[in-house]
């Protein structure tokens, strides 16, 4: 499984490239390749997903009914902008026009780590999210995920 640790600054050029950070590069097992899907987050952001964790979250989606209204619906929102991309020679992600957009990425953004995946924001946005929030909603808040934390059925994170 694919494990990442950390969060960094970066910019966005022109062309709306950016450098995938060495320390988190270190952290993708020579076996992940570098390939990705790139996709809208649930939050303002960009959610990055390395092959070998997209692959297991595709096959999810794969096996729902789809004669359930609820199913189609939450793929084509899911999947939508959901696209292949790979590193440059240079080490470069190219993010697409549409979901730069979603994201409300210009220039200075903080690729972050959340788990098996890294996530993509505008630096003001993600101050923004952070600043929101007290330090006693975010220890309630903890206490009401990780309490049930043992009892998680599934390992599959989305």
């Amino acid at each position: 499984m694919i494990e990442f640790l950390g969060e960094y600054e970066a910019t966005l050029d022109a062309k709306g490239r950016f450098l995938l950070p060495a320390a988190l590069k270190k952290q993708i097992p020579e076996e992940a390749g570098t390939q990705f899907v790139i996709n809208r987050g649930f939050e303002p952001c960009l959610v990055l997903y390395p092959t070998l964790s997209w692959k297991p979250i595709f096959s999810r989606l794969s096996k729902l009914n789809d004669f359930d209204p609820k199913v189609r619906e939450f793929r084509r929102k899911f999947l939508n902008g959901a696209t292949n991309i790979e590193l440059d020679s240079a080490g470069r992600l190219l993010v697409p026009p549409n979901l730069k957009e979603h994201a409300g990425l210009d220039k200075d953004i903080v690729v972050v780590s959340a788990v098996n995946k890294i996530e993509i924001w505008d630096k003001v946005k993600y101050q923004q999210f952070f600043e929101s929030s007290s330090s006693d909603n975010f220890s309630q808040l903890a206490h009401q995920v990780m309490a049930g934390a043992d009892s998680a059925s599934s390992d599959l994170d989305v």
